[in-house]
């Protein structure tokens, strides 16, 4: 990572791996800033194996940059829950970490405010919402030509 990317969000779609539930984890490493948004509305501390892959990428930021941080201060990441719409089944999980991924996007931010953004914020995704989120997915599959 080079210093230009200080201002960058990266992106971590996390599967629990529990039944499948996908969630979003947007970083920002050279911050030590994590956005977590879940669908289900749960606590980060429910996934600890997706702690375990944050406090992995950070530390790794933390050697390539060099940066000795003291031991008690080593957990010092910054966990920001963002209240993010809400998924009413269990199916849905996917599309809604897609479109948490393009909304965030769309807005060119370097942050996610802890109530979403204004543009986008709503108790629950439309079926329209996601149905486009959906076709977006098959066409970029189609265009990669990995079927």
């Amino acid at each position: 990572m080079a210093d230009t990317d200080r201002e960058k969000l990266f992106f971590l779609p996390f599967n629990t791996g529990d039944g499948g539930h996908w969630l979003l984890v947007a970083i920002n490493p050279f911050k030590e800033i994590v956005y977590y948004l879940d669908s289900l509305h749960k606590d980060w501390t429910t996934y600890p194996a997706m702690k375990t892959i944050v406090d992995t990428i950070i530390q790794t930021v933390r050697a390539q940059r060099k940066i000795q941080v003291p031991k008690r201060k080593a957990n010092n990441i910054t966990w920001n829950r963002v209240e993010c719409p809400r998924q009413r089944n269990n199916i849905d999980c996917g599309y809604y970490t897609l479109r948490f991924m393009k909304e965030t996007l769309l807005m060119d931010r370097t942050d996610i405010p802890s109530d979403y953004f204004d543009e986008y914020r709503c108790a629950y995704y439309s079926k329209d919402q996601l149905d486009e989120i959906k076709e977006e997915l098959c066409q970029f599959i189609i265009e990669l030509q990995v079927l």
